[in-house]
């Protein structure tokens, strides 16, 4: 017995020593590479302005058309709950008016609140460990120059043992690791910027890389896409038929500034959110660098990959005004619900009309069987702002029944990527919920 107590005591010394090492602190200020929209000897504010943009926060901590920038309350739906984003204006009460700069710091890049409790890592301080102190601290300097809001931060919706945020300590020490950004010697300074700004700043890994078993993230399968609250994030990866590989510099650009590039991609949902809170108002030699990165990130093919077939027959049979090359006997509901609603936007042959972003052809989300982009339009529409044009498609799912946007996706899976959709009514009400 007493053998068995001292091995009991060993190990939970042992254990108590690895959480605590798991979970240090790297103390390092750190430092950043250039960033040709925030030079370091810019004001504070106007830097922290351009960061915070760079960093997306108005797209989490801002419920549209609440006119309550910064407040917080965006639900993340979760497969383990809801949790809500919390308030970051300068409000004393409600907000982060009495954070001093050292407990702004160690929440944006250790995920700790000024009361010592753990956040969630919806809240991506996995990526934000990068960021250098100087820009942590121009972002807060930005941010105490906005309205105060006062709102209360809205509960979380968790579960047991989910709604314990001590426990996010052992999240932290298996999935967390604390670190500044390390430029690679190898590397052109341009290279490194783009590292920075996808990684520390954009964070791009949060969405676009598969999660493991304990939610965090799968770096063995880097960027290679994943599907988050119902949307899918492509794989951006350099893989030439399932990532970016084959877009030219000129098609990656526009797509990152306007969130549409012909024949590959137009953005909607989160990704559409990024670009138009975030991407559109990167200087040129930023989303330069941005692409420069990206032609680096090794290939993966990911989880069910995506290969697009650039002109199926039907597109290539149909003219703007007719379809063709349909077969007759298939989706036949859809291509009647395409007819009276989305064909005078998106046209036969899916070049669009009144905007290039209703093009459909080439496009990944119309190339994926599971139709989880499609649905997802169908039923939340898209809208978004680029510069002074207006993107606006109206949302469907208020009209129509779960069998009817099964069978709309699985028309336009058919018809313009070329592939037997497979979509159901059950896909459709469970997106619903998300």
């Amino acid at each position: 017995m007493k053998r068995f107590l001292i091995v009991v005591l060993l190990l939970i010394v042992i254990g108590a020593g690895a959480y605590f090492v798991l979970n240090r602190t790297d103390h390092d200020d750190g430092t950043a590479p250039a960033i040709a929209g925030a030079p370091a000897n810019a004001d504070p504010v106007a830097r922290g302005e351009y960061l915070a943009r760079a960093a997306d926060c108005v797209a989490c901590h801002t419920v549209p058309e609440t006119g309550k920038p910064f407040a917080g309350g965006v639900a993340f739906k979760l497969p383990f709950g809801t949790i809500y984003s919390s308030n970051i204006t300068a409000d004393e009460e409600t907000g982060i008016g009495r954070w001093s700069d050292d407990e702004f710091v160690r929440a944006v890049r250790e995920g700790v609140r000024k009361d010592g409790k753990h956040l969630y890592p919806a809240f991506p301080y996995t990526s934000y460990t990068q960021l250098s102190r100087a820009d942590v601290l121009a972002i807060k300097a930005y941010l105490f120059t906005l309205p105060k809001v006062r709102q209360p931060e809205t509960p979380n919706d968790l579960g047991f043992p989910f709604n314990q945020r001590w426990a996010m300590g052992f999240w932290n020490a298996a999935f967390f690791r604390s670190q500044r950004f390390e430029p690679d010697a190898s590397r052109s300074p341009e290279w490194n910027s783009g590292a920075y700004l996808a990684g520390a700043l954009g964070h791009c890994a949060e969405c676009h890389t598969p999660r493991n078993l304990g939610y965090g993230l799968n770096h063995r399968d880097e960027l290679a896409g994943q599907e988050l609250q119902g949307w899918r994030a492509y794989n951006i990866t350099s893989d030439p038929v399932h990532g970016v590989g084959k877009w030219s510099d000129e098609a990656l650009v526009q797509y990152l500034s306007t969130g549409y590039a012909a024949g590959h991609a137009s953005a909607n949902g989160p990704m559409g959110e990024a670009v138009a809170h975030s991407l559109q108002f990167l200087k040129p030699e930023d989303t330069a660098a941005l692409v420069a990165w990206l032609r680096t990130v090794p290939p993966r093919e990911g989880k069910d990959p995506i290969v697009v077939d650039p002109a199926p027959k039907a597109v290539v049979a149909s003219s703007a005004m007719a379809p063709g090359g349909d077969d007759p006997t298939a989706d036949v509901d859809g291509q009647r619900l395409f007819e009276g609603a989305c064909a005078s936007c998106h046209q036969w042959n899916g070049a669009g009309q009144q905007t290039p972003n209703a093009g459909l052809a080439g496009t990944r989300g119309v190339n994926d069987p599971r139709g989880a982009n499609v649905t997802q339009a169908i039923l939340q529409g898209v809208k978004m702002r680029v510069g002074q044009t207006d993107i606006y498609m109206p949302a469907f799912g208020h009209a129509y029944s779960d069998p009817e946007v099964a069978a709309l996706a699985n028309y336009v899976i058919r018809h313009f990527g070329g592939k037997e959709g497979t979509v159901t009514a059950k896909d459709v009400a469970d997106r619903r919920q998300l």
